[in-house]
């Protein structure tokens, strides 16, 4: 589902959709419920109304699974970062250097590494490539630096939804107070009537 997909709440066609840097729509808080609703449908307000934060919220679902996946990722980097800065430092060392890996979840290996100047690096979708020390540092302070500011504008778009999902419910909310008060209105003028 695209964030453009969603609709905006305002009545007033003229009115320009504002969004977030990133393409989210900003929904409008509804000022004066009597004018709104004189242009619209109990019904069909309050069914627009709960389809945008029903959009709201699957966006919301899915950009958490995107912070979760980057905040595993992040420190993964840096950990696999760390590891080829060690290796710069000790590239032009004669001795070798004792480690244990993993090979399995419960299955560690112990090995001695010679001085190196290249890595393997794990690009994911089983792809391993070969790359010199300081490329293979290069490539990973990029990811790291990008994966940073994904989930710095990740977390923000979370917070930007959340403001959109209560400004909704706060508008169902009065469209909703508004239904009841006008119901009240009309069952006292109808006893009005019969006296």
């Amino acid at each position: 589902m695209s964030t453009r997909q969603l609709e905006k709440s305002s009545s007033d066609p003229a009115e320009e959709l504002v969004m977030n840097p990133r393409g989210i729509p900003k929904v409008q808080f509804v000022e004066n419920v009597d004018d709104f609703m004189s242009k619209a449908s109990f019904e069909a307000t309050l069914g627009k109304f709960q389809e945008t934060v029903a959009k709201y919220k699957f966006m919301e679902f899915n950009y958490m699974n995107r912070k979760k996946g980057l905040e595993t990722r992040i420190p993964e980097i840096k950990k696999t970062l760390t590891v080829v800065e060690f290796l710069i430092s000790m590239q032009d060392s004669d001795e070798s250097i004792e480690t244990t890996f993993e090979l399995n979840d419960t299955l560690w290996a112990a090995a001695k590494v010679k001085s190196t100047k290249t890595v393997y690096l794990w690009l994911g979708a089983n792809v391993m490539l070969e790359y010199e020390l300081q490329e293979a540092k290069e490539l990973l302070e990029t990811k790291l630096s990008t994966a940073q500011s994904t989930l710095d504008f990740v977390i923000e778009d979370l917070e930007f939804m959340r403001e959109q999902i209560t400004t909704m419910e706060v508008n169902i909310a009065r469209v909703y107070n508004w239904d009841v008060k006008r119901r009240r209105h009309s069952k006292t003028d109808q006893s009005e009537e019969k006296s």
